[in-house]
């Protein structure tokens, strides 16, 4: 069994580390109370399903006690577990994006497509993708509030990183619960990396949707990657200049050469050098690419410019 790692935010609410690639302070999850029982936001993949147990059982929550299981959206760092907690959370109802749900109930596309992104890395990084009876699970789309013991939790329609993301405000506690909406920044760093995969980014969405969460003023920031930031807010003011500078630096490469693998030298050579100017230690480069790699930001990046006229689709 796993070593559960749990940290008590306060007002009832636990971070649970998932220990994703057996790596401490990669991927989150999230216990917030309920009148009657508790709400996870975020399961991770099913690699962490061992792990996602035991910190709740470190959180002195029964699994009969779960009552509902929301996801940021269905990338598999975020919710490749959650067929698999249908037996184990057996009072639980799963939610997610409306977009989303059809993928959680047949995750067959979800498989072609991590094993087309990771090949034989697949199953050993992500573990099976179980689908969830279709009973259990729910559709959202934005605007919907859960009771919470204190306060409400606010379900906020943040598309751009995907069409199917989700974020989440509580109001007791006034923090915004990102996914991958504001990026990845790891404890320990004051870094900010963009998360800005293929296959559906849109750059103006992923904007309106940062100004939507601003719009909530929140107080804190709990970033599945990872944790809760002691400048949340300003990361969030600041998310836009990041992704605009990663946007830039990638169009002038795909002008140059529309090629994934050029695109993501020159984003390593970029943020090498804003690690240089931000006096973080080079390492945090190769952990935070254990969760958002510079291939994929490539790749994000050269189907966006394609499908909005930056570049010719034809490439060389």
């Amino acid at each position: 069994m796993p070593r559960p790692s749990v940290r008590d935010l306060g007002e009832g609410r636990t971070l649970l580390d998932l220990d994703f690639r057996d790596t401490e302070g990669l991927v989150a999850a999230y216990l917030l109370p309920e009148p009657e029982g508790w709400a996870l936001v975020e399961t991770g993949p099913t690699t962490c399903h061992g792990a996602l147990l035991a910190g709740i059982a470190a959180a002195g929550v029964e699994p009969a006690e779960v009552r509902h299981v929301f996801v940021t959206h269905i990338h598999l760092d975020h919710a490749g577990g959650v067929g698999a907690l249908a037996d184990a959370l057996p009072h639980a109802t799963f939610l997610a994006h409306e977009l989303g749900v059809p993928h959680l109930v047949d995750p067959s596309r979800l498989v072609a497509s991590a094993r087309r992104a990771w090949g034989a890395a697949a199953d050993p990084l992500w573990g099976p993708i179980v689908p969830v009876p279709a009973g259990r699970i729910a559709a959202l789309r934005g605007g919907e509030r859960f009771p919470l013991r204190s306060g409400s939790l606010e379900v906020i329609a943040t598309p751009g990183h995907a069409r199917h993301h989700l974020s989440f405000y509580d109001d007791r506690t006034r923090a915004v619960l990102t996914g991958d909406s504001a990026g990845v920044r790891l404890e320990r760093s004051s870094h900010l990396r963009p998360a800005v995969p293929p296959p559906d980014l849109d750059l103006e969405l992923l904007f309106a949707s940062v100004e939507e969460m601003r719009r909530r003023d929140p107080q804190q920031v709990l970033f599945s990657h990872f944790g809760p930031s002691p400048d949340g807010v300003a990361d969030l003011d600041r998310y836009r200049a990041v992704v605009e500078e990663w946007r830039d630096v990638a169009l002038t490469a795909a002008r140059e050469r529309a090629e994934v693998a050029y695109l993501t030298d020159r984003l390593r050579e970029h943020d090498a050098a804003a690690l240089t100017r931000e006096g973080v230690r080079p390492g945090e480069l190769d952990r935070e690419s254990l969760v958002s790699g510079y291939e994929l930001a490539a790749a994000g990046f050269l189907r966006y410019f394609e499908t909005h006229g930056l570049i010719p689709r034809e490439r060389p």
